[in-house]
């Protein structure tokens, strides 16, 4: 008997309610593609007060609901303990990426259909707002009445919509892996990968001391070198984004998606949906997070060996050395936790602490403290937020003063 082949996973289209900052504008409607929003997006439920949620308990099968009213418009909603435990976690600050890491942590599984499905329900009875989270964003909704400032803010939105991708993209990925991209989670790859590492280190070591004359081979063609070190590295993102569907096939689970967008609005970039791996076991989303940024790392040291056996003042030195140092420097981004960035090393952080809103509780925790209005009683998991807090911001000192300090030795 023939196998009959599995229909491609559905596109969970979020259509959102984006209001106004005068109340009195009411809403916009914003649709997203499910990929770019299940790593940007942050719903808000309406404001206390605005809302009420009564338990129905059920004596039949013992199963518990709850009622949520909107009690400006006397709309009610039944909804679930798992859609209860959803709603109680969109309060503007929490992405639907940690909603859905909550989730599993929760319940042990997950559908990828509960959150669009009950996004939809909370939009009907207008219980859930979207709200700009960036200074950007926030910038232009609060200046929106003037025609400048509108213009670039519907710009900002229809790049936003710019998805260019494919949700049939698993039987490629599935070939790719069976022609080669097995290797790549073998243990000859791990260690062709550190001493790559390792060599790479060296080269680094050796070019250091005359990096005036490495920059120096951009020569008259600046311009020409910052854009084609750009470009490049805007297709190493897309292969970092493909290691990561490769090692979904690997463990067994699905690449549900694969494209290209605009993340914000403006940052050109490739993605991959790898939520098939919730179902996986921490090993398998631990290895899917660090093998895509391993990526950067292995590219990085090849381009410094390259400018280190390059012609000394040319231009493939110049570029080959660029090239290096910011695929190690994405490297680190990707995996470093303490940096405020919700990047790979955080998300793997956050799975072995078992905590899928650290930042945002963390930054509560220091506002709180800020404003003079700590907890009663200092607990571990203050402890924990303080420490995060601290060495982040450390960390980001330290990254800035590093660069500074590049550029000014390097010219």
């Amino acid at each position: 008997m023939s196998e009959v082949p599995q229909a491609p996973p559905r596109r969970a289209r979020l259509e959102l309610l984006v209001r106004h900052q005068d109340a009195a504008d009411g809403f916009d409607v914003r649709e997203i593609g499910s990929g770019v929003a299940f790593v940007q997006s942050r719903p808000q439920r309406v404001p206390e007060g605005s809302y009420e949620l009564a338990e129905v308990a059920s004596r039949v099968d013992g199963q518990r609901s709850f009622i949520l009213k909107n009690t400006a418009t006397d709309r009610f909603l039944l909804v679930s303990e798992p859609e209860k435990f959803l709603w109680e976690h969109m309060d503007g600050q929490t992405s639907l990426q940690q909603i859905a890491t909550a989730y599993v942590l929760r319940y042990g599984q997950f559908d990828f259909d509960i959150i669009p499905m009950l996004i939809r329900k909370l939009q009907r009875a207008q219980l859930l707002t979207m709200t700009p989270r960036s200074r950007l964003r926030q910038a232009l909704a609060r200046h929106r009445r003037q025609p400048v400032v509108k213009m670039a803010e519907t710009a900002l939105f229809a790049l936003e919509r710019i998805n260019i991708s494919s949700r049939n993209v698993q039987s490629v990925f599935d070939r790719i892996y069976r022609w080669g991209g097995f290797l790549l989670f073998t243990r000859t790859a791990v260690l062709a990968c550190v001493l790559l590492a390792v060599v790479g280190l060296a080269a680094g070591v050796r070019l250091w001391p005359h990096a005036e004359r490495v920059v120096a081979g951009f020569g008259k063609s600046p311009l020409m070198a910052v854009v084609s070190v750009k470009l490049l590295f805007l297709l190493t993102v897309g292969a970092h984004q493909l290691v990561h569907g490769l090692a979904l096939v690997h463990y067994g689970r699905r690449v549900r998606e694969f494209g290209f967008t605009f993340l914000h609005g403006f940052v050109p970039t490739f993605y991959v949906d790898v939520t098939d791996i919730f179902m996986g076991s921490r090993r398998a989303r631990v290895v899917t997070a660090v093998s895509g940024a391993l990526v950067h790392l292995v590219l990085g040291s090849a381009w410094i060996i390259v400018a280190l056996y390059a012609s000394t003042g040319s231009f493939l030195q110049a570029f080959a050395a660029a090239s290096g140092m910011i695929q190690w420097q994405a490297f680190v981004v990707a995996l470093y936790p303490f940096c405020f960035i919700e990047m790979d090393g955080y998300h793997v952080l956050v799975d072995l602490l078992g905590i899928p809103t650290l930042k945002q509780d963390a930054l509560a925790y220091a506002g709180a403290l800020m404003r003079g209005r700590p907890s009663r009683r200092f607990t571990r998991k203050d402890a924990l937020f303080a420490t995060y807090i601290l060495i982040s911001t450390v960390s980001v000192a330290a990254f800035i003063a590093f660069n500074v300090w590049l550029i000014v030795h390097a010219t």
